[in-house]
């Protein structure tokens, strides 16, 4: 099969979600500059670079209540700063109640449930049990093709790793089974781990 994005796939569903899969979930937390903490999860996400560190999630379609966007970029604007919380398998509800189309005043840390704790080098909140969150500053924000798609990178300041996912001096995702994102409604589980040398290891 071949199809032209332009022309549509004529099958029940859209298939480009299912053939990039799967994908790491950027379970992104926000303060407004009103103080109101925010909660989302976005499955356009990534590293990007080593040094310095850096990441960035993308943001697809807007809400009524914001300018052409969503909460998670519009805070970002605001403030400068955004947190990266690791999602695990065993926060697989929380993680989907946060995405939850809730009104701006909205707090998606209670709405799931969650326990939150301040980060330390920017003034946001982050997911406390979550295995892992990157602090992050804003250093860039680009407006792609289409309705208010846009693409956020940020500067990791602070990187927080639970304890119990520390093995013999290296994060170990197999002690919390990330989640990731595959097409439609599907995910997946990461559970099994192999390794690879490269052509070019000494």
């Amino acid at each position: 099969m071949f199809y032209r994005p332009e022309d549509g796939h004529g099958l029940p569903h859209n298939p480009f979600n299912a053939i990039v899969t799967p994908r790491p979930i950027g379970w992104i937390s926000t303060r407004s500059a009103e103080g109101v903490n925010n909660l989302a999860p976005y499955s356009f996400f990534n590293a990007v670079a080593y040094e310095p560190p850096q990441v960035m999630f993308a943001s697809t379609g807007s809400k009524p209540d914001q300018n052409g966007t969503k909460d998670s970029v519009a805070n970002i604007i605001e403030t400068g700063v955004f947190c990266v919380n690791i999602v695990e398998y065993a926060m697989r509800d929380a993680m989907n109640a946060s995405s939850a189309a809730l009104p701006r005043e909205a707090d998606e840390f209670t709405h799931a449930d969650l326990a939150m704790q301040d980060c330390n080098t920017i003034p946001c909140a982050r997911v406390a049990a979550a295995p892992a969150a990157l602090e992050c500053k804003l250093t860039n924000v680009v407006t792609l093709p289409g309705e208010a798609n846009r693409v956020v990178f940020g500067e990791v300041l602070g990187i927080h790793m639970r304890d119990d996912c520390l093995v013999d001096g290296t994060f170990d995702v197999t002690r919390f089974v990330p989640l990731a994102r595959m097409g439609y409604r599907d995910y997946s589980a990461v559970r099994e781990v192999f390794s690879l040398t490269r052509p070019d290891d000494t």
